[in-house]
């Protein structure tokens, strides 16, 4: 028999071996251990400083944006107020970072009981998917709604949700609760970041682009976000809402 063969691989005798191997021998040295710490110290200093700089964008460009719309605001409340009773704003539970929920604000675009209305109209729903519901004729949605929505006019009260950190000028959009449930394990890694008023999909052709390509291109926002892939997109999102593309 040779004595020089390897112990099998599940024996006791291979798991001592491999324990007596990477013990106190295989242990890293203090300059690899100083290295690692240093460049795990240099990488949490990168993305904490890139945290910090797109919340300044958000918080200042959120201010700027408010009181130069204010007038316009202005505008929409009052032809809010007299196309259709109600109130001016509508506040939603939405789902932001890490699953924690928040009230997402919007200029009111339907009538007061679409949400009791919803459920009639289902079966109607032209979103590939099943998980989001959208309907070109959506019958809930009011004259002055029709136009605030083609331009994501009634999005703007977001901005007070920048402005408490709720949300970011860009990100993916929050889901509501009911949509997060029926999240599969990939379409939860929207959930890593915080959400946003723009993303990709909103400048790249909004409600006419299927849910599973929603989330590819959510996805590949957060695998390869920066401050100035943030910037393209608020650039590209001027031309994507005055054209209105796909937003209904």
């Amino acid at each position: 028999m040779n004595s020089t063969l390897s112990p099998d691989p599940g024996s006791p005798e291979a798991r001592e071996e491999l324990l007596r191997r990477f013990s106190d021998g295989g242990a890293p040295s203090r300059g690899w251990r100083l290295r690692f710490q240093l460049k795990r110290l240099a990488w949490v200093t990168v993305v904490a400083t890139t945290r910090l700089v797109k919340r300044i964008l958000d918080v200042v460009g959120s201010i700027v944006l408010a009181i130069l719309l204010a007038p316009f605001f202005l505008l929409v409340i009052g032809l809010i107020r007299i196309d259709s009773p109600g109130p001016i704003f509508f506040a939603q539970q939405r789902v932001g970072r890490h699953g924690r929920p928040f009230r997402m604000f919007k200029f009111r675009s339907m009538y007061v009981d679409a949400e009791e209305r919803k459920a009639a109209l289902v079966e109607r729903n032209e979103m590939e998917g099943g998980v989001l519901f959208k309907m070109k004729d959506d019958p809930r949605i009011t004259r002055v709604g029709k136009y605030i929505r083609r331009g994501s006019i009634d999005e703007l009260p977001q901005l007070w949700n920048v402005l408490k950190g709720e949300m970011s000028l860009v990100g993916p959009r929050p889901p509501l609760p009911a949509e997060v449930a029926e999240y599969s394990l990939e379409d939860r890694r929207r959930l890593e970041v915080v959400p946003g008023i723009t993303c990709i999909w909103q400048v790249s052709g909004r409600s006419e682009i299927p849910f599973d390509r929603q989330v590819e291109l959510d996805v590949a926002y957060i695998e390869s976000q920066s401050l100035w892939l943030d910037v393209k997109l608020l650039l590209r999102t001027v031309p994507a809402v005055l054209l209105g593309k796909g937003a209904y």
